[in-house]
């Protein structure tokens, strides 16, 4: 059986289990073949990765799930699937944790958040709803996960409908611990088609008071707000979101939909508000980030995973029958009025084999594999440019070119492998400090992270290189110092 190719809403709201087990087993074997699956990232088995969803820690493990449609690179019906992990590095597949199976999630199960509460864990996540005019009913429901993963969905929701005033573009719902209760704050759309936040508050997790519309700015944000996110570092309030639709003039943006944040000096209750907030920032200078999920973790730090993926963006992976990945798990900090994201420290145990390669202002070698880290420091240039994925003579790859006189880098990616979303650019100009520069950059397979400044800019890259391409070059205009990082496969 040929896997398909054009899907029909019957098909994408088909249930899992009336499948033909001829198509399984056809889409399993092509994913299996797939070039361009990744070393160290979180992946797919099959299907559409999507959101990362109810990130958090309990029973002694790190938890994450995140959207699922298994059955095809598509956005159809959808669960969350679960991974587990002792060291946010190596996950282990659970399963599907939350399937379509209810009348309030019967169209898919959208994004959400976990709370450890006493001996379980809350799962909170949007239920998606068609009617029989195939018009939209989102719910805000509940799960309870006990200690052998066995879970419980709560019976009736925990918000049954939007506000008056709102539509039904009303989801992912992040609850948080706040003072003696519970914060909720979840993404909104007015009936005029404004994207808002909005917050609630509860002392019992099961009843939920409306505050109304979150406060972080005068500007308008677009049409829809997706994936809320509220944390806080160093005493500072830190709020990540989604503003579909926001005008660019506001904070420029090259993607399809950005992922942006602002700092405040605190949240306030009472004013329901951000205290005297940033202007908007990109989360991300690159391609492909979006719906960053974050939280406050027991050991102190706010760790945050993003889906590596856009909305209604083809990619080349969609013909072999998977789609998207998640980003590694980084963690944030605000120092200085600054937001810095750094791979989270349990990064480095990926590390097998560290080369120091001789410092000189021209270095090219053959990884003879594109999974890896490079850490490079460019203390004495001022300029630079930087080939990954490459031919043997540097050409087809992925180039990253800076200018620290300036405070300009450039991300080009259309002469790297299949190309794709041209209509969005395949390039990325940012400014950067005018400092000597300092990059650590992972590679794998089809992915770029790249930490600039010690994680004062992140910038992140699908790329699909053909499989020969495996060598980089460094050219500055002094020498540079360079250490190549082997790394352990944590997906084969």
């Amino acid at each position: 059986m040929v896997l398909k190719k054009d899907w029909t809403t019957p098909d994408r709201y088909k249930k899992y289990n009336d499948w033909d087990s001829e198509y399984i087993e056809e889409l399993v074997t092509t994913v299996t073949h797939s070039p361009w699956r990744l070393g160290y990232h979180i992946q797919p088995k099959t299907g559409l990765l999507n959101d990362p969803n109810g990130f958090s820690f309990f029973n002694g493990k790190w938890q994450l799930f995140y959207q699922a449609y298994p059955i095809g690179p598509v956005h159809g019906v959808k669960s969350w699937a679960h991974l587990t992990s002792d060291n946010l590095i190596d996950w282990q597949y659970e399963g599907l944790a939350l399937e379509p199976d209810t009348s309030f999630d019967s169209h898919g199960v959208y994004s959400g958040s976990a709370i450890p509460v006493d001996d379980k864990l809350l799962l909170a996540y949007t239920g998606n709803v068609r009617d029989d005019d195939w018009q939209r009913h989102s719910y805000q429901l509940g799960a309870w996960m006990d200690k052998d993963n066995q879970i419980k969905k709560i019976d009736e929701p925990l918000i049954a409908h939007p506000p008056i005033g709102f539509s039904h573009e009303f989801r992912d719902p992040q609850i948080i611990p706040f003072k003696d209760g519970y914060l909720l704050v979840i993404g909104a759309q007015t009936d005029k088609n404004e994207g808002k936040a909005l917050t609630y508050t509860s002392n019992d997790l099961q009843h939920w008071t409306l505050n109304g519309e979150l406060n972080f700015t005068d500007k308008p944000m677009g049409f829809m707000v997706e994936c809320p996110n509220l944390v806080f570092s160093n005493d500072r309030a830190l709020l990540l979101f989604c503003p579909q639709g926001l005008d660019k003039s506001i904070c420029h943006y090259d993607n399809i939909y950005p992922n942006m944040y602002i700092i405040g000096d605190n949240y306030d209750l009472e004013s329901n508000s951000i205290t005297n907030p940033t202007e908007l920032k990109n989360l991300d200078e690159g391609f492909d980030v979006y719906a960053t999920q974050a939280f406050n973790s027991p050991d102190g730090r706010v760790l945050a995973v993003s889906w590596i993926g856009l909305p209604e963006i083809n990619y080349p992976t969609d013909d072999y029958g998977w789609a998207h990945c998640l980003s590694l798990v980084k963690e944030l900090i605000i120092k200085d009025d600054k937001l810095y994201q750094l791979p989270a420290k349990e990064t480095e145990a990926l590390r097998l084999n560290s080369i120091t390669l001789p410092e000189s202002q021209s270095i090219q070698y053959d990884a003879k594999t594109n999974g890896y880290e490079l850490q490079i420091d460019c203390q004495n240039s001022n300029k630079g440019q930087i080939n990954l994925m490459t031919q043997e003579n540097g050409e087809n790859g992925l180039t990253i070119s800076f200018d620290t006189t300036y405070g300009k880098m450039i991300i080009d990616r259309s002469h790297v492998g299949d190309g794709f979303a041209s209509e969005y650019g395949e390039k990325r100009e940012f400014s950067i400090s005018q400092k000597p520069l300092t990059l650590q950059l992972f590679v794998d397979e089809s992915l770029v992270e790249i930490f600039i400044n010690d994680g004062e800019q992140v910038a992140t890259a699908r790329v699909f290189p053909s499989s020969k391409n495996t060598h980089f070059t460094i050219n500055t205009d002094a020498p540079s110092s360079v250490t190549y990082h082997e790394l352990r496969q944590t997906n084969r």
